[in-house]
């Protein structure tokens, strides 16, 4: 199946009013900046999303509203995964996939399964899954690696797995995938800081967080980058590179609720067990703000 999903991808956040009910207002005005500012597609119902603390009811209803909203402007990658792998399958059995251009699966978190374990699931949500699958390499948040090894045997055992979000933050793994991967395998930096180095190396693009803040400087510089042209690319990427780091000393999503509410986009209400960012980063963030645009 043909990716879609080039160039920089957004992991929409979800506003919250202080209520911490959905601010579909805020959402709206949100996803317009980010489609108008030149990012290439939208994650729904990602990590960054906080979708673990919504019911069922929340997740559809956010889901719908982001189709209706997005209105075919840009494709929509849904976030679908879980630690069981039937549930999954369940999900997406359940799942209307109108308007949805492919899903984002994460690895099994917690239960720590091999390498075996780790395939065997991947097969089962791919053979479920009328749309392409992108795997989600994330061992910081799983507790388990999928190495090199088990994504290229995914990447060329099942057609309807069309890629990776590698965000392991090891280049050798990354590396040792783009040299012999499938021609038609896309690697997706799963790390802001990391993505102009593995643009350079062959990776097709980003699932940005800093694009919910930055779309227009975000997108701009993967462009470059995936054109080859270093001399634009570069300069870009050390100007966002304070803010990538930042964003994410406190933990995501709260780094970058916080950086919306200095811009005045959305307001920084996360749901527990996350909570806001300290005061001190809080004002690093606004400081950092102002050299962006000084």
């Amino acid at each position: 199946m043909k990716n879609p999903f080039v160039g920089t991808g957004v992991a929409l956040v979800t506003p919250f009013r202080k209520q911490e009910t959905i601010d579909f207002s805020k959402l709206e005005k949100l996803i317009d900046d980010i489609i108008d500012n030149g990012v290439d597609y939208i994650v729904a119902l990602g990590t960054t999303s906080e979708a673990a603390t919504m019911t069922d009811t929340e997740r559809h209803a956010l889901q719908d509203f982001i189709v209706e909203c997005v209105g075919g402007r840009c494709p929509i990658m849904l976030g679908l995964g879980g630690n069981n792998t039937l549930a999954v399958r369940d999900a997406i059995a359940n799942t209307n996939f109108d308007g949805i251009s492919g899903i984002l699966s994460v690895a099994p978190y917690y239960n720590k399964p091999n390498q075996r374990g780790l395939a065997q699931h991947f097969k089962h949500v791919a053979e479920a899954s009328p749309v392409p699958v992108i795997v989600y390499n994330v061992p910081g948040r799983t507790g388990v690696n999928m190495t090199a090894e088990t994504t290229l045997s995914l990447a060329r055992e099942c057609p309807n797995i069309v890629g990776i979000k590698e965000a392991s933050g090891n280049l050798t793994q990354v590396m040792q995938i783009l040299h012999d991967k499938p021609d038609d395998f896309a690697v997706i930096s799963g790390d802001d800081s990391l993505t102009l180095p593995m643009v350079l190396m062959g990776a097709q693009g980003v699932i940005s967080v800093i694009a919910n803040s930055m779309p227009k400087e975000m997108s701009t510089m993967v462009r470059h980058a995936l054109k080859g042209d270093v001399k634009k690319a570069v300069p870009l990427h050390f100007r966002l590179l304070p803010l990538m780091n930042a964003i994410f000393e406190e933990g995501n999503p709260s780094g970058i609720k916080a950086l919306l509410e200095i811009q005045g986009k959305i307001g920084n209400t996360l749901r527990l067990p996350l909570v806001k960012v300290s005061k001190p980063l809080y004002n690093k963030l606004s400081s950092l703000y102002e050299e962006f645009n000084g």
